[in-house]
């Protein structure tokens, strides 16, 4: 056997399992996701109708090409709808396990607290916050590397953006106690 048709399998331990039950299927995604976007289209083709999506006496009004785009949109989710619904009833795969579902969150509930922290706490404690997190209970890596880590980026961050380059950035108490 030459060395090319070698393989190399890795397998990770934290990978979901493959008998986890299903929480959704493809096809109730896709259905919600042409109704999300026929209501945006819906939205966007009122808003600009009622803005103006003719011609009037100097040429075009503001709204004639978004509302045109809006109606391919809206004709494009009642396709996907459409087929969405015909292949719904064929054969329906499964979206989402539910241990996939757990890992997804595992990184998007970490994300949007991030969001709302940094509102209160500024950017630079929040990133730290978020990195020391992730690395400690995500990587499960050990707690002084996931500080020193998080300490070290931020403060990269902070003499980058806030010294070097001078861009705003959305501070917080910490900041102003230190006159930022």
């Amino acid at each position: 056997m030459s060395q090319t048709e070698l393989e190399i399998v890795v397998d990770d331990p934290t990978a979901p399992e493959d008998d986890s039950p299903s929480v959704v299927s493809s096809g109730t995604i896709e259905i919600f996701v042409c109704l999300l976007l026929l209501a945006l289209a819906a939205t966007l083709g009122y808003d600009n109708w009622r803005t103006g999506a003719s011609w009037d006496s100097t040429g075009l009004e503001p709204g004639y090409f978004p509302f045109y785009l809006s109606v391919i949109l809206g004709g494009g989710s009642l396709y996907g709808l459409i087929a969405a619904f015909v292949a719904h009833r064929a054969a329906s795969e499964s979206f989402v396990t539910r241990a996939q579902a757990r890992r997804v969150m595992a990184v998007f509930v970490p994300t949007l607290l991030f969001c709302l922290v940094m509102q209160f706490l500024g950017l630079y404690v929040a990133s730290f916050l978020l990195i020391a997190g992730f690395m400690r209970l995500v990587g499960k890596i050990a707690l002084w590397k996931s500080l020193l880590t998080a300490l070290l980026f931020t403060a990269i961050m902070f003499v980058t953006f806030d010294i070097a380059f001078d861009v705003i950035m959305p501070k917080g108490p910490l900041e102003a106690a230190f006159g930022y």
